[in-house]
């Protein structure tokens, strides 16, 4: 074991590393030699594969390339580290800049890289949704999906939504029933009816044509043309009156009065009466809050707040230009013009881009004086205000300490309550292709984004029982000289190894040698959920009635499950190479149901000759090639006995 630590810890690792490092950067080096001078997006991943950044550009090559020139130093601290952290780059070309801004959205939305401005949407907002059936109806909803009707939102307050939309159906008779019309199954009105908020279309008592009218009028009311729709009901009054149509004509007078009434609780934002949106965004040292306020008709109808993760030091001018371009990217309705707090960045790009989705133009204005401005100062306002009240829940929240926390704190006898704990996981197919995971728990609670999965290179990708401790070291080690690098990142109050006595033993030599040597660890091993202590060769008891133990293994298993979801990703992409590959007429189909029938290597080596034949698309011609190649692989050592599992094992 002794030799592994030295390999793991000492010049040898150092230099593997540094070697490492040497050919990642003249692959990148060549990658960046070879970019188009086209617009695009290009991609930046770290050296565990993930994606840390989307950008788009102009010119790929000159925008890239900036980001390695020795003389590259804007000042920003989050560039310098977003640089330091790059291993892997891709880039895919488009024809247009404003086709690179769509791309980049849309990936920034999908991936939600780490160095990138981002909307916090970790919860779908709500739409309401008039479906497309011949009798419409208007559906509170968190999903959007194309050519099931016309959506009205994003709104972030769900509560204000079901308000409206309750207000709607008082104001516009739409049904609420879910079964399709016209259907012959239903012979009697409901509820609705007898209360005036529906008119009976299931029992024939209104015609398409009538409902349409109305449907009509409840979509321009949601559009905010509310004007148009008052007109259209005072024609319809008046004409019921003429034809002694009273009581029709009453129903009518009671809808526009209640019209009229909620028209006037939105106050006059624009005595021109036109359509705007008013954007303005603020910021603290981790998150930005933007507000949109919607004037539809002169009237200001919504207001629309948004989170988004920063950067330490982003201009206030890309955090603009971010969120306009994620915010629009799927809007149902475009304003002609939008008016800024301050000019984003890649302003005509984005000018090009939405006016692209709303099919004409689009203005982005700055404005300098008179109403606009007002209108501006006060989405500003509203900004701070909602920013500071971010800033005062988290402050609430961050002395708020949970029970289980605290009874981990008493339970382990640790300095301080173990806020932030990370678990270290080391995973396997039975000794081979080992990763270890990292899961990382704040407050009692999964925070998924500080998650890493490593690729074990000090072992040679197998792992034996010695080996285990080998991974350990390794993994551990990884993690912390990333800490000790960058100072910006929170240090674990608690590192949880998964493993007994011998595991805790390999984690702390490394945590001692990197200069962590006070930092809080254990070893939790599986048998008997026993809790290893540094220096104590007996295990902790804990009450199994703690809730301390039940975040312990909360934690644990958390570990195992993003382990073994990465292992069955990664062995999906590897069913391609195995020594089923050198069977000549063996692709991806036979090859699964070769592993379907007989589930490794080594029971398909171990199966007669005829069985194999009797898979379908095998045959006894392939059937004898099969048995051919793994048993000279098995003679010169690329297969043995273990053969290849279908499920991964933690350690």
């Amino acid at each position: 074991m002794q030799s592994n630590l030295v390999g793991m810890t000492g010049p040898v690792a150092m230099a593997n590393t540094q070697k490492e490092a040497a050919k990642r950067a003249e692959d990148l080096r060549q990658k960046v030699s070879l970019l188009p001078r086209k617009p695009g997006v290009y991609i930046f991943r770290d050296s565990d594969g993930e994606i840390i950044y989307v950008g788009k550009a102009k010119v790929l090559a000159n925008r890239v390339r900036a980001y390695f020139a020795d003389s590259y130093d804007n000042g920003r601290l989050q560039i310098h580290a977003l640089v330091r952290s790059i291993a892997d780059l891709e880039v895919i070309a488009t024809s247009t800049e404003t086709e690179a801004l769509v791309l980049e959205a849309t990936l920034v939305k999908k991936h939600a890289p780490r160095y990138n401005i981002r909307l916090k949407d970790d919860k779908k907002y709500p739409y309401l949704l008039l479906t497309n059936e011949a009798f419409p109806r208007l559906v509170f909803t968190r999903s959007v999906r194309r050519g099931e009707g016309r959506y009205f939102g994003p709104y972030t307050d769900a509560r204000a939504l079901r308000r409206t939309q309750e207000l709607l159906h008082r104001l516009f008779p739409l049904r609420t029933c879910a079964p399709p019309l016209p259907s012959p199954s239903i012979t009697r009105v409901c509820l609705q009816y007898e209360i005036k908020r529906c008119k009976g279309p299931c029992v024939g008592l209104q015609t398409q044509e009538e409902y349409a009218t109305v449907t009509n009028q409840a979509e321009r009311f949601l559009r905010g043309q509310i004007s148009s729709v008052v007109r259209e009901l005072e024609q319809e009054m008046d004409l019921a009156s003429e034809r002694l149509q009273f009581e029709r004509a009453a129903e009518l007078r009671d809808r526009l009065n209640d019209i009229r009434a909620t028209a006037e609780k939105q106050s006059l934002a624009d005595a021109r009466g036109e359509d705007r949106d008013v954007v303005a965004v603020t910021r603290d040292d981790t998150e930005a809050v933007a507000v949109v306020l919607e004037i539809r008709e002169g009237k200001l109808i919504a207001r629309k707040d948004y989170s988004l993760s920063v950067g330490l030091d982003e201009p206030i001018e890309a955090i603009m230009g971010a969120f306009l371009r994620q915010y629009y990217l799927d809007a149902m309705a475009i304003p002609r013009e939008i008016a800024v707090m301050c000019e984003p960045e890649d302003a005509q790009a984005l000018e090009d881009l939405l006016g692209r989705q709303r099919g004409g133009s689009v203005r982005l204005q700055m404005p300098r004086r008179g109403e606009k401005t007002r209108l501006v100062e006060m989405a500003r306002q509203n900004a701070e205000m909602l920013l500071a009240e971010r800033r005062l829940r988290r402050e609430k929240f961050r002395d708020r300490v949970p029970h289980s926390v605290r009874a981990l704190e008493r339970d382990l006898r640790l300095p301080h309550p173990p806020r932030r704990i990370a678990c270290f996981d080391i995973s396997h197919i039975q000794g081979t292709d080992t990763v270890g995971s990292l899961v990382v728990f704040q407050d009692g609670r999964p925070l998924k984004n500080a998650y890493r999965m490593f690729q074990i290179r000090g072992v040679g990708g197998s792992v034996g029982e010695s080996d285990d401790f080998a991974a350990i070291r390794e993994v551990v080690g990884r993690a912390f000289s990333r800490l000790a690098k960058d100072k910006g990142e929170a240090r674990p109050d608690l590192v949880i190894v998964d493993g007994g006595k011998g595991q805790l033993s390999s984690a702390k030599v490394v945590l001692d040698s990197l200069g962590f040597g006070d930092q809080p660890v254990i070893g939790l091993a599986k048998r008997l959920e026993e809790v290893f202590l540094p220096g104590c060769s007996e295990p902790q008891t804990i009450p199994r009635t703690s809730s301390g133990l039940k975040l312990l293994q909360q934690v644990r298993d958390e570990a195992h499950r993003f382990a073994i979801g990465y292992h069955r990703k990664k062995r999906g992409r590897a069913m391609s190479v195995s020594a089923l590959d050198e069977v000549p007429g063996i692709g991806m189909a036979r090859k699964r149901a070769l592993l379907r029938k007989f589930r490794s290597l080594a029971n398909l080596l171990a199966a007669p000759e005829e069985e194999i034949a009797a898979v379908e698309g095998i045959g006894p011609v392939l059937a004898a090639a099969i048995r051919a190649v793994l048993l000279d692989g098995r003679t010169d050592g690329r297969n043995d006995a273990r053969g290849s599992p279908l499920e991964p094992q933690t350690s």
